[in-house]
């Protein structure tokens, strides 16, 4: 008889357990860490604690990133109102990289409106294709001169399309060394915040 048939019986016929409570007395089962014997009722404790403690592991991740989504949503909350500050395009143009550098501490940005700065077809195609924002660990056609001198130093980007209706007006780029800082995997919820913020708070100003 297979093994397989043996589980399958006892699954078929739970009664057997009730009929037969002595047998299950004296099954022993080797312990998970090697030594000796054990029980099957000190063996079910034991995977009970060690699923329990499973469970406290993932319960205290996923309060570990619902505090981290509360520090985020105050960050875009306390990036969103410093914009209304700003009295001139060329305020706020200087403004949001200052932002994001202090709120967010992202060591890179740079900002391209096209009616001051227009982009070459690549990067316009680029930002007109995006309907969200994308991490990248290379940058996207000419985009890394817009770093000067750190250029050959940054490792990820996000880029994050400014919109006027369905046409770009801009892009906003943020950039690290660290490679892990955004990648093409991660979310981008807040990112799009913060992009929907900036093209908010750049429409006034924009030739329509």
């Amino acid at each position: 008889m297979k093994s397989e048939d043996v589980a399958q019986y006892l699954l078929d016929n739970p009664q057997f357990f009730a009929e037969h409570a002595e047998t299950l007395a004296q099954v022993t089962l080797p312990h998970p860490h090697g030594g000796r014997t054990i029980s099957l009722s000190e063996r079910q404790l034991f995977d009970l604690r060690a699923k329990n403690k499973a469970l406290e592991k993932n319960l205290q991740e996923l309060m570990g990133f619902a505090k981290e989504n509360d520090g985020l949503q105050h960050k875009v909350h306390e990036f969103t109102t410093s914009l209304f500050a700003a009295r001139d395009l060329a305020t706020l143009q200087e403004m949001v990289p200052h932002l994001l550098r202090d709120i967010f501490s992202v060591p890179h940005v740079a900002l391209r409106l096209w009616q001051i700065n227009p982009p070459s077809m690549e990067v316009l195609t680029f930002t007109d294709i995006q309907t969200q924002p994308v991490c990248l660990h290379q940058a996207a056609h000419d985009t890394a001169i817009w770093f000067g001198e750190h250029a050959a130093q940054l490792h990820s980007f996000a880029y994050l399309p400014l919109h006027a209706g369905s046409a770009s007006v801009g892009l906003l780029v943020l950039a690290s060394e660290d490679q892990q800082r955004f990648y093409p995997e991660m979310g981008t919820v807040f990112l799009q915040r913060i992009a929907e913020a900036v093209g908010s708070a750049l429409h006034p100003y924009l030739d329509h």
